[in-house]
């Protein structure tokens, strides 16, 4: 089933409530002094699992003021809790928490092989990462205002852009076209179940667009492109503060070259493609003393690994 709002998600959320009141009964019981529920007596001892800890830190995300008596902010921005977490809650809580509490902030993301691969030399990239990881980069979606992605990966993989594998609301989509050659039947122009911000160049010539897309006009630097900074200057314009980058590696590229990426979410999966398409292209350096070197935290998503790389603490 797919859920565009957190507040109405089927059984899931069902669940989710009901494991709520539970504990609420217990916390009660043991307020008053009352005696702890046998075991017998269901599972009101359960740990507080991944689907609580994404419900609470949508609440937080959209600033609905959702209580919850287990889990709560402290003033350095970390989370607590007066129940136990499963470990898998713990790092989904651990993961999300810095883009939560903090705004605005752009992130970008990439899917790739060990050796540094997002698709083969032919163009096939379905699927390098893992199931995990995907339900990652959907929750990264339900966490932003507007998710980027250039013309290329527009045209090659024909993206919805939306959240489907976990509940959260679809973003605005942005499509970066200097020279206006997305074609209409793709997803992103011609399914209006999200909205759709088709940006082209000055002199692109196109007909209306469907009431789902609005088209706006910016100008092109010396290479015939975007500035990333003029992207996010224009979309802060329109209210969207949490934005993320989702790619192809050109775009995710250039918007790390400009200095524009707060925060890198890099999946590696366990396998070696050998030759194809990279990820990051940035300009050459001479020396290492002149390279990256972000603040970086390692999450498990299934057989992959998620790099948490903090671009603004190299």
């Amino acid at each position: 089933m797919v859920h565009n709002d957190f507040l109405t998600c089927g059984s899931g959320n069902r669940r989710y409530l009901h494991r709520v009141g539970q504990r609420r009964m217990m916390r009660r019981l043991i307020l008053r002094g009352g005696a702890m529920p046998s075991e017998d007596q269901g599972d009101s001892a359960e740990p507080l699992g991944t689907l609580e800890a994404w419900e609470w830190l949508l609440a937080l995300r959209h600033g609905t003021g959702v209580a919850h008596e287990e889990l709560s902010t402290r003033v350095d921005g970390h989370w607590e809790s007066t129940c136990p977490v499963t470990p898998d809650a713990t790092e989904l809580l651990d993961c999300w928490m810095p883009l939560v509490t903090q705004t605005p902030w752009v992130i970008a993301q990439l899917g790739q092989s060990m050796d540094g691969r997002i698709a083969t030399q032919s163009g096939h990239s379905h699927y390098i990462n893992g199931r995990e990881s995907l339900t990652h980069l959907h929750r990264l979606r339900a966490m932003c205002d507007a998710v980027i992605v250039g013309a290329g990966t527009a045209c090659a993989d024909d993206p919805q852009l939306t959240v489907r594998h976990v509940s959260g609301q679809h973003p605005l989509r942005v499509v970066l076209d200097p020279r206006g050659r997305v074609p209409d039947d793709l997803a992103l122009m011609s399914n209006a179940s999200a909205a759709t911000l088709h940006l082209i160049g000055p002199d692109v010539e196109r007909p209306a667009p469907p009431d789902h897309v609005s088209r706006q006009r910016l100008g092109l630097d010396a290479q015939g492109q975007f500035t990333p900074q003029t992207v996010i200057e224009t979309l802060a314009r329109l209210g969207h503060r949490r934005i993320l980058v989702e790619g192809g590696g050109i775009t995710v590229s250039q918007f790390i070259d400009a200095g524009c990426v707060d925060r890198l979410h890099l999946l590696v999966a366990p396998l070696l493609i050998g030759s194809g398409r990279p990820g990051l292209v940035l300009p050459p350096i001479d020396t290492l003393e002149t390279a990256l070197r972000p603040t970086a935290r390692r999450f498990r998503l299934g057989d992959d690994t998620l790099f948490d790389l903090d671009l603004r603490c190299t």
